[in-house]
């Protein structure tokens, strides 16, 4: 029967295409999610504090610590203790570089004396989830943002550049099955239907006691400078160590579900 049903859920994979020429056009949104995010920002002050832990945030595919500086900016604004990965540019799992975010972890867990939340945009998502898969002691909660850790893993408009840059040509069944493991921490997907590098499928996790999806509108590339993106981080961040509950929809009068729809509908 298991093996029934790999052969399905390999073939429901295998139907999964990169998001459309039009969607991969309209990731020149991000600049304008940056700007509802600075006329957004008084309101986002107003968005849930933090205890002070501390945060690391991982980017993406072909991005560094620069790009997510306003993420970080905003974090520590928001109560929090906010990092960087400071392994210079994604440019794949190079040799060392999770035994490094490991290191990384552990560093500031120690420092702190607090378990550390992790932060991963794109691909920084499925390093995050690795990180604490290693590390289920140490950290706090995942929270992604747009990362394909689950689909075909060509089901994306920069596959080709990632084995470019990666000189990884290939991941094999054993790698995939490893990578769709949920972390054994909280874990919150925030993606968005009309991103146009990643398929939103591959970012659908099997929501549980302890995983959940919110969905945003907006681009890929723009996740971390939406200010949707922003206040459900908040949202989540701000929960008691060890009280996680997922994302209340209804909200603020409500407010909430006019804004993030019901990610499970059709």
């Amino acid at each position: 029967m298991d093996a029934l049903r790999s052969v399905e859920v390999s073939v429901q994979d295998q139907k999964l295409k990169p998001p459309s020429l039009l969607l991969l056009a309209l990731e020149v949104r991000a600049p304008w999610e940056f700007g509802a995010s600075l006329l957004a920002f008084p309101l986002l002050k107003n968005a849930a504090r933090g205890d002070g832990h501390p945060v690391m945030v991982l980017p993406g595919l072909m991005a560094g610590d620069v790009l997510t500086l306003f993420l970080r900016t905003f974090l520590q604004g928001s109560g929090y203790t906010a990092y960087a990965w400071e392994q210079g540019w994604n440019l794949g799992p190079r040799e060392g570089v999770l035994d490094a975010c490991i290191a990384r972890v552990k560093e500031l867990r120690e420092k702190h004396g607090q378990k550390v939340s992790l932060i991963g945009w794109s691909l920084g998502g499925i390093f995050a989830r690795e990180i604490a898969k290693a590390l289920p002691n140490d950290v706090r909660q995942v929270i992604t943002l747009g990362s394909p850790f689950t689909g075909h893993p060509k089901a994306n408009n920069v596959w080709r550049l990632y084995e470019t840059v990666s000189g990884k040509t290939a991941i094999d069944d054993v790698q995939i099955t490893e990578i769709r493991k949920p972390p054994p921490v909280p874990s919150t997907s925030i993606f968005s239907r009309s991103d146009g590098i990643v398929s939103w499928q591959c970012c659908v996790q099997e929501e549980g006691e302890q995983a959940e999806n919110i969905e945003v509108h907006g681009s890929h590339t723009g996740m971390v400078v939406n200010p949707t993106v922003l206040h459900a981080i908040a949202d989540r961040l701000a929960q008691v160590d060890g009280k996680w509950r997922r994302f209340d929809r209804n909200g603020h009068q409500g407010i909430n579900k006019c804004i993030y729809r019901d990610p499970k509908r059709a």
